[in-house]
């Protein structure tokens, strides 16, 4: 084998190496915010026990938001760490922390054990769980993109996406498992811890991946032109582009967190499917996704971003009120129809979104930039989506409130897409200057 052969095969397996640790720690992540997010009933119910059923899930809801509130926090923290120290550092911290706290959740007291101290410590570890992906899936995506071919950005970006959505599915497909194993008196009872300690297995094996992730050649580059580049400074330079990134994201994460998240708690609240069955729906949307992200990625490496762009938030704006109805239907097949509809317009977003918000920014800012636009847009607004739409319904009365929720973050989506530049092709980063 000659030199360049050697080479190629050393990137090769460097390249293997560095996607199957980023898939891996945002497996863990979203594992963790899904287990919580489909148990938030039963959670409800032991942490935060009261008389009315709704408010004992607002509160559960309430945590879930507040984990996500944290993102922002994460993603600035995480985000300079990966621009200053490196991106392997700010992704090996972040997974240590993730798993530290799903595994204490696991072994976790409840209120009638300890009182009103199981609650606190539930919203302390949320808030732990919420800074550490808001690092996670960002730094992820940048490491895999700086690593890839010019013209397949969006396809080795995309890696991580498919981590979450086998964290998801393992968080859907587990919780399920669990409920029809075990019953609903014993799921009460102790099932619920499960889900939460085999978390601890999956940080384990995102310790070990990490630890051979191999540092981003372009932060390298960027070091040696500017050593001394400040993030927070350069940002406010670009606030512009941070602030369109916050719009882009609202069709994909108020939606997916309200027709993937509320939704289960929706169908078994309101529309009275066991939660088994709300679990298989849900399980089977996100399959729908999963099949749908490579081939997503590969056609916007193809075409473009803002062609699929404007498909997922134009789509989802057209669609949210039919596919919702389908989802008030009696037929468990119906009902997994409208779902599997959002799912297929939320995937072809999420699948430019890596290599479009990567494409935008200058390397030595990235990882600040990214996750704080991203972590804004997804904890601000879509981790509160759950939340909020609970209220809604219940103040309003109206079972449509969730597909009139999703299309205004459809609507922000379009109004974020007008004007912004096609960042697909040859150029590694096309950087609107500011005015």
């Amino acid at each position: 084998m000659n030199a360049y052969a050697a080479a190629s095969v050393a990137h090769t397996d460097a390249a293997r190496r560095n996607v199957v640790a980023g898939a891996i720690g945002s497996v863990l992540e979203w594992y963790d915010f899904a287990i919580y997010g489909y148990l938030a009933p039963i959670l409800g119910k032991l942490f935060f026990p009261a008389s009315d059923p709704v408010a004992s899930l607002l509160a559960a809801f309430g945590v879930f938001a507040i984990g996500f509130m944290a993102r922002p926090v994460g993603g600035a923290i995480f985000g300079y760490i990966g621009d200053k120290l490196g991106r392997k550092p700010a992704l090996t911290i972040s997974v240590v922390a993730m798993g530290a706290s799903t595994f204490a959740i696991g072994i976790l007291p409840t209120d009638a054990q300890i009182g009103a101290s199981a609650a606190l410590a539930l919203v302390l570890l949320r808030i732990i769980a919420g800074l550490s992906v808001g690092g996670e899936f960002t730094g992820a995506i940048i490491l895999l993109g700086e690593h890839a071919p010019q013209r397949r950005r969006a396809y080795y970006a995309i890696w991580p996406e498919v981590g979450c959505l086998i964290g998801f599915l393992l968080g859907s497909g587990i919780g399920a498992a669990a409920s029809t194993l075990l019953g609903g008196a014993r799921m009460l009872a102790w099932g619920w811890r499960v889900p939460f300690l085999l978390g601890g297995v999956i940080a384990v094996w995102g310790i070990v991946f990490r630890s051979q992730m191999t540092e981003s050649p372009e932060l390298a580059a960027a070091r040696r032109k500017a050593p001394g580049a400040v993030p927070l400074r350069a940002l406010i330079v670009h606030w512009r582009i941070i602030a369109r990134f916050v719009g882009l994201l609202m069709v994909n994460g108020v939606g997916f967190y309200t027709m993937f998240i509320y939704a289960a708690s929706y169908l078994t609240d309101h529309m009275h499917v066991s939660t088994a069955r709300a679990l298989d729906i849900n399980t089977g949307g996100l399959i729908v996704m999963l099949a749908l992200t490579v081939p997503a990625a590969l056609v916007s490496d193809r075409i473009g971003r803002k062609p699929l762009m404007y498909v997922a938030s134009i789509g989802t704006f057209l669609l949210a009120w039919p596919l919702w109805w389908l989802m008030q239907h009696q037929d468990p097949a119906v009902i997994f129809a409208g779902q599997a509809g959002f799912g297929a317009l939320f995937i072809i977003g999420f699948s430019n979104v890596p290599a479009l918000m990567t494409e935008l920014l200058p390397t030595e800012i990235r990882c600040t930039g990214i996750g704080v636009a991203y972590n804004v847009s997804l904890g601000l607004f879509g981790g509160t989506s759950p939340l909020i739409v609970t209220y809604l319904v219940a103040r309003t009365a109206d079972d449509y409130m969730p597909a009139l929720y999703v299309m205004a973050g459809a609507l922000l989506s379009i109004i974020a897409l007008l004007g912004l530049p096609e960042t697909a092709g040859p150029r590694r980063t096309v950087v609107p200057q500011p005015k």
